[in-house]
């Protein structure tokens, strides 16, 4: 009999279906990416927390890279989804639609005692020692999230609360770079006060 196509391993023996199964790897892996980082996360207690076999984790995922490369594709869609819900709100103001995300995102760090941070910065963090892959989706996901800022700086600057000679697409870039990096010194010092001085200072460094 042909195994072409066939999975390694079985798959896990439980009442869960092989979509829940996965879905519940997938949650327990991203708690654990925003946590401790791709290089610092093993897979073994990861699978022991989802109840998997060690060798049936490649019935799910062909390799940690796949699997790492899927949490990035999940959390990317997940914090647009949040990014959108703040920017494209037509109700307020652009830069009040900045503001908001920034307050919300905060909220959500506050809520976990700090404990998880952005899984993009952790990534972006170990960097040398990823793939070319995890880089190539990395640079496209942070590209993804700019695009979205600038729209909103562009908006503004069309209503007229930004000036006509502000370079958006360099401020959208300074505020990714200036917002992981106070997400990572909120997470060493265990307060909100870097995201609330980054948030203050960009605001108010805007050209107006």
């Amino acid at each position: 009999m042909s195994t072409t196509g066939l999975k390694r391993g079985r798959p896990k023996q439980t009442d869960l279906s092989y979509d829940d199964t996965k879905e519940e790897l997938m949650r327990i892996g991203l708690v654990a990416l925003t946590s401790t980082g791709f290089v610092g996360t093993g897979l073994e207690p990861m699978l022991r927390q989802a109840k998997i076999p060690k060798g049936s984790f490649y019935h799910y995922f062909e390799s940690k890279e796949a699997f790492g490369l899927a949490l990035l594709s999940r959390y990317r869609s997940y914090f647009e989804n949040k990014l959108d819900k703040h920017l494209l709100n037509g109700a307020v103001p652009p830069l009040a639609r900045l503001q908001n995300f920034m307050d919300d995102a905060r909220q959500g760090m506050e809520k976990y005692a700090f404990e998880r941070g952005c899984l993009v910065g952790n990534l972006e963090q170990e960097a040398h020692f990823l793939s070319d892959a995890m880089r190539f989706a990395l640079c496209q996901t942070y590209q993804s999230w700019q695009d979205k800022v600038s729209t909103c700086l562009y908006l503004a600057q069309r209503q007229g609360t930004l000036a006509e000679a502000a370079d958006i697409e360099a401020l959208a870039h300074v505020f990714w770079v200036g917002w992981e990096g106070a997400v990572s010194r909120a997470r060493l010092l265990k307060s909100s006060s870097p995201l609330q001085q980054f948030e203050a200072f960009y605001l108010t460094g805007l050209p107006r």
